[in-house]
């Protein structure tokens, strides 16, 4: 797996962009974090059941969540296994630090005349930490197996079949923290049981069904990359060369 040494000018391109890729991952995280609570009913198939289960029942949170997954991918094919890794991390210390301020905000009292109340605030604010640490833990073991198995993938496979690897890692690491986060939340009753199973078997197939339709983007924004920074199979930018 070689890595691309580019001019100045092209670095610094580089180095922009992976800028922006962070930001969006950043901010479709915590966003999925502070939106969650609501949910909704998506039926392109119909009133379909699976085991039991209604499909599809889901949050609004995993509306942005898998956008997540395709950046560390896209990441991950171009900048290499650090910097993806490096964009995880800190996409971890904004969701603790953006519900740092939930949870202060939520200690100071409103105004008679504020628009929200304490009570509306803190019904749709103020998460158990521990709920959300436990979440947050869940989501970065899943977003690592994720990197982890992509690499394997990569290297295996010396760099081709780019839709194996994308939906590989993928399925994996998206039921791991489907299970997971949905189980922790239950158990730490910010979800009741009742909803456990339906949750996590329409959570993990929509992401399935995300993932399949997020590949042509991956290869569309690869080509991009590869004929732009003119990079070969298997070739990876070093931004700290």
């Amino acid at each position: 797996m070689g890595k691309s040494v580019l001019k100045e000018e092209d670095k610094k391109l580089a180095f922009r962009i992976y800028l922006y890729l962070g930001a969006l991952f950043i901010t479709s995280l915590v966003v999925s974090n502070l939106i969650f609570q609501k949910f909704f009913y998506w039926r392109p198939f119909g009133e379909v059941s699976v085991l039991g289960a209604s499909l599809f029942e889901i949050s609004v949170g995993i509306l942005p969540y898998p956008l997540t997954f395709l950046i560390t991918d896209l990441i991950s094919e171009i900048y290499g296994r650090k910097k993806a890794n490096q964009i995880v991390t800190a996409g971890i210390f904004a969701s603790f630090f953006s519900m740092g301020i939930v949870l202060l905000a939520n200690l100071v009292p409103a105004l008679p005349n504020s628009p929200v109340s304490d009570e509306v605030f803190s019904h749709v604010f103020a998460l158990s930490p521990i709920a959300v640490l436990a979440s947050m833990l869940a989501y970065l073991f899943a977003q690592y197996i994720d990197i982890g198995i992509y690499h394997f993938w990569k290297k295996l496979t010396d760099g081709k079949h780019l839709w194996l690897r994308n939906n590989f890692s993928t399925f994996l690491s998206q039921f791991i923290d489907t299970f997971t986060v949905v189980g922790l939340l239950c158990v730490f009753e910010v979800l009741p049981w009742s909803m456990f199973y339906g949750l996590v078997v329409s959570g993990f197939i929509f992401k399935v069904i995300v993932a399949f339709f997020d590949t042509p983007f991956l290869y569309f924004f690869v080509y991009l990359f590869r004929r732009r920074f003119n990079l070969k199979v298997n070739q990876e930018i070093d931004l700290e060369a």
